[in-house]
């Protein structure tokens, strides 16, 4: 009976073990001595943050530069499109005599290219257009540069330009002259004829 420990001194050892790891840990983690391997983890946690903080920087700045993009093409197609409208607004309220114009114009500075080229050149590409914009051309060149461009045609496509050109050509109206009124002649003496005898003479 002796050499057994009683109950009570048991219990109260259990009580003092559980007394002692209550207070070890209620302590502060700050109370308690760092050591080398706590200081490398909360350096390497601390580097994860900032890298993780540089990362959602970077990407919070690359939407920034994707929206400002997106809002400068938007905004240029929107110009676009008001100033292809405005040209189309213009272009049809246009008088027909300023179309008319603009496209002589046209037909005025291909002359000019025409007439600058190489015959046998300017025949090559004059002869793929269509005939109407042959005509055009040829009868704003000069006549020496349009027969030296038809010299260096086919022989089919010179003479369906030449075909076209005379009938769209408008031909002079030559007017004949008014004849003068002929002065009037004096009337003329009636001649005497010979004397008819008397009957019962």
């Amino acid at each position: 009976m002796s050499g057994r420990p009683s109950l009570l001194m048991v219990m109260a050892a259990v009580a003092t073990l559980s007394t002692v790891a209550n207070a070890i840990a209620a302590a502060p983690a700050s109370d308690l001595p760092p050591t080398r391997l706590g200081t490398a983890i909360n350096q390497d946690l601390a580097k994860r943050d900032q890298s993780g903080a540089a990362r959602n920087r970077a990407l919070s700045l690359r939407e920034q530069v994707a929206r400002a993009a997106e809002e400068r093409i938007k905004a240029n197609a929107r110009a676009r499109q008001q100033e292809a409208a405005a040209a189309a607004a213009a272009a049809a309220s246009a008088a027909p005599g300023d179309k008319a114009t603009a496209q002589n114009a046209q037909f005025d500075d291909l002359a000019r290219i025409y007439q600058a080229m190489k015959p046998a050149r300017a025949a090559l590409v004059l002869e793929q257009l269509d005939m109407d914009v042959q005509m055009q051309v040829a009868q704003r060149m000069r006549q020496r540069s349009t027969a030296m461009i038809l010299a260096a045609m086919t022989p089919a496509g010179a003479a369906d330009l030449s075909m076209s050109l005379a009938r769209k050509t408008p031909r002079r109206r030559v007017v004949p002259p008014i004849p003068k009124p002929a002065a009037a002649a004096p009337a003329a003496a009636p001649i005497p004829g010979p004397a008819t005898p008397t009957a019962g003479r």
